[in-house]
């Protein structure tokens, strides 16, 4: 989980990863209606207390509005008049009128008045306006969601102790990584499973938010994931124990051969600082060369990537934004301390977003060489805009490009040497054939 959720989100319902049996063994649930925390119909609620949430969200929205007191007899609600009309954009009178003709219709005829939850319902007209954009990568946070959210992104959390991503194929919950010695790699998973179910209930279509505050939970207690894993010939039922997980953002060694080896698995606040350690040790220790491992790194904080893009790059341009209005901002590097050995950096389908910034920035100023597989593609910067009663919005608020002027989005950036990864002989044999081809690539620069 990180600042800017660098996930892949997109939504492909009816879709299954190749390999994933047509008729799973446990008969799939249709998806759930708080995935999409009120959906279509309460989009039409929203617009008539959006403005109240942008520019203050001191006072409270959720009180009762316009009550239906007409005749009892279900008829037509005549809506002549309601249009853009009353003025431009989402909030104008007619659709303050209709939002209230709605909550006096739901009041008036709703049967199953004990299963009305008013709170979720607000937060609902919330998120539908957000959702209503199409773009996976924008979100409203509740308060506890983006409370949730800085709790990570600051490094410490009580959960499994997995990165989570969605599946583009299966939109179901996928594990991305695994932290070492963490609760995740003690019950058995693995990288790329798919998380079927949670507790029983399926994830397919929910937000990545929402599978992650499954996850998470009081220390010591457990979660049961159902595990959809290729090659396997039926799902896996796996318990895994939540603990406090201090996320180790940064993993370094050095090996005989003088080259040393620096893993980023995201950039949170806490990664500069393990970064500059680790570098400082690695060069303290008679590095020769040197292998930069942002395989499977989702991406987070651009300020934390452009800084640690300081340590290593020449003088000149790092990375740029244009927003909406074709305003630039750039990121430079004043060269001071450009890294003087030969770099190889590690990269695969599942790095994204700020790990490809670091990546496609050493790649055009040809300060390293590139192995592994194409990266993700995600092009787009994100900004969370808190809100004073503690919910947040997310919202992409711009396009990267490289020093080159590549936009990468969509496309993702290709390895100079392209080396799938073996998993079987990871998991059969202990070796990492993508890493052993990065040592061969870094001790050819050396000589």
């Amino acid at each position: 989980m990180t600042l800017d959720w660098n996930q892949n989100n997109q939504y492909y319902n009816q879709e299954y990863r190749q390999g994933m049996p047509v008729q799973p063994p446990v008969p799939p649930e249709p998806p759930k209606k708080q995935g999409n925390r009120g959906g279509v119909f309460l989009l039409g609620m929203v617009v008539g207390i959006v403005v109240m949430t942008l520019i203050g969200c001191a006072a409270y929205v959720g009180t009762r509005f316009y009550r239906l007191t007409h005749e009892d007899e279900l008829t037509a609600v005549n809506l002549d008049g309601i249009s853009d009309a009353d003025g431009e954009g989402l909030v104008n009178a007619g659709s303050v009128e209709k939002l209230e003709t709605i909550e006096g219709i739901i009041d008036k005829y709703y049967y199953l008045d004990e299963d009305i939850d008013e709170e979720a319902m607000t937060e609902g007209m919330y998120a539908g306006i957000v959702d209503a954009l199409g773009d996976p990568y924008s979100t409203y946070y509740t308060a506890e969601e983006w409370q949730s959210i800085m709790e990570e992104t600051e490094g410490v959390y009580y959960g499994i102790g997995a990165y989570i991503s969605i599946d583009s194929v299966t939109n179901c919950a996928m594990i991305s990584g695994v932290i070492e010695d963490a609760p995740a790699q003690e019950a058995g998973l693995r990288e790329n499973d798919i998380i079927y179910q949670v507790e029983g209930e399926s994830t397919q279509g929910l937000e990545l938010s929402e599978v992650v505050s499954r996850i998470k939970g009081e220390e010591g207690t457990k979660v049961h994931l159902t595990i959809y894993r290729e090659g396997a010939e039926n799902y896996l039922e796996i318990d895994v124990e939540r603990r406090k997980i201090e996320t180790p953002t940064v993993n370094y060694e050095m090996y005989d051969n003088g080259v040393g080896y620096i893993q980023i698995t995201e950039f949170d606040d806490v990664t500069l600082d393990q970064f500059t350690e680790a570098l400082a040790v690695v060069k303290g220790s008679g590095a020769k060369g040197l292998i930069l491992d942002l395989r499977s790194n989702p991406g987070g904080s651009l300020s934390v990537v452009t800084d640690i893009a300081r340590e290593i790059l020449p003088k000149g341009l790092i990375v740029y934004t244009e927003d909406k209005y074709g305003k630039r901002e750039e990121y430079t590097c004043d060269g001071k301390k450009e890294l003087d050995i030969p770099l190889v950096v590690l990269i695969n389908g599942n790095s994204a977003s700020a790990s490809e910034i670091l990546a496609g920035a050493i790649k055009d100023y040809g300060k390293g060489t590139l192995i592994g597989t194409t990266t993700f593609g995600k092009g787009i910067v994100q900004r969370i805009l808190p809100l004073t009663d503690g919910t947040a919005l997310k919202l992409t608020i711009s396009s990267y490009f490289t020093p080159n002027g590549n936009n990468i989005h969509g496309i993702g950036i290709e390895p100079d040497i392209e080396c799938e990864f073996d998993s079987d002989a990871y998991y059969n044999e202990g070796v990492d054939n993508q890493l052993q081809r990065a040592l061969q690539e870094v001790e050819d620069m050396m000589r």
